[in-house]
């Protein structure tokens, strides 16, 4: 579930719930792999937290056999890596994550061979070779997401109309999906293209809209790679972090009123089927949202957002 939501672009969500698995992991003194929690601090791109999780995962995993972990792993660190801008770095890490022919190679693993290949080395060759056998996979499953992510691939593979027309199509098809990251990676390499070829106004349209999908679901790197481009066009863009985002998600919204109307923890999981745990863990990021420190001062933080007419 958790990784469910984070391609979903509910990263939120997804920390609440990798919060959950996390402590009951703790208390059975299971060993799963943190597949969801890679996922999310990959596309963070927060490198103080990714990179000691995926090394950790690396080792341990390794150690007891756990290929499947070991590949994941190396596939978040690509999308960390790539949302950094390091495509050296990303292109080595998914290398990684594909070179064993005994492991799993989904629809992911082909689009970050093609990605990073390209990128990393300007290697066609190398890239196109991993887009035919990507294409064998989308083209059998015929659905908008996978064929959205083979356009997005052969988009950078291509010049001129036919690259930008891939671009379209992808956007087209995966604005069809619920994969909100992957739909404002396309408008941000889109927006790239566009601005390397000249287009100016044009990439700020698709990197504006690319900054502010990524920006608002805290897929920071992403974000702050869209920001440069956008410097890039001539147009200023406020750096935006978790501390700037004031603006509360539905649920969190629920949260806050059910908690500003007297209810406790347990009693406001029950209602919106969450445990008392995650409750807590969406209070503390609200209060930090809103600058507040305790559920006294609800009423009036509310309010001034426009929610404190409402009820809950």
């Amino acid at each position: 579930m958790g990784s469910a939501a984070v391609w979903s672009g509910d990263f939120a969500a997804a920390a609440a719930l990798i919060a959950e698995a996390q402590a009951v992991s703790e208390a059975t003194g299971a060993g799963i792999a943190p597949f969801a929690a890679m996922l999310l601090a990959g596309f963070r791109g927060r490198e103080a937290e990714v990179t000691p999780l995926i090394e950790a995962t690396i080792a341990e995993a390794g150690a007891a056999g756990q290929g499947l972990a070991v590949t994941y792993a190396h596939w978040a660190a690509a999308i960390a890596a790539n949302g950094l801008g390091r495509y050296q770095q990303a292109f080595e890490a998914a290398r990684q994550a594909t070179e064993d022919s005994r492991r799993p190679r989904g629809l992911h693993l082909g689009v970050a061979r093609v990605d990073r290949g390209r990128r990393a080395h300007g290697n066609t060759q190398l890239a196109g070779s991993a887009l035919d056998r990507l294409a064998a996979t989308t083209r059998a499953a015929g659905t908008d997401f996978g064929l959205g992510m083979e356009a997005r691939s052969r988009a950078l593979l291509s010049k001129g109309a036919a690259a930008e027309g891939y671009y379209l199509e992808a956007i087209d098809r995966l604005a069809r999906t619920q994969l909100r990251p992957e739909l404002a990676r396309a408008h941000l390499l889109y927006g790239e293209w566009l601005r390397r070829e000249g287009r100016r106004a044009d990439a700020r349209t698709q990197l504006r809209t690319a900054h502010e999908l990524l920006a608002a679901m805290g897929a920071e790197a992403f974000a702050e790679r869209a920001r440069r481009e956008l410097l890039a066009t001539g147009e200023t863009v406020r750096k935006r972090t978790p501390e700037t985002v004031s603006e509360l998600t539905a649920q969190e919204t629920s949260i806050a009123r059910l908690a500003r109307d007297g209810r406790t923890n347990p009693e406001i999981g029950a209602q919106l089927f969450l445990s008392a745990r995650t409750v807590e863990w969406h209070l503390r990021k609200m209060f930090s949202k809103l600058g507040i420190s305790s559920r006294r001062e609800l009423h009036g933080a509310l309010a001034s957002i426009g929610e404190g007419s409402l009820s809950a």
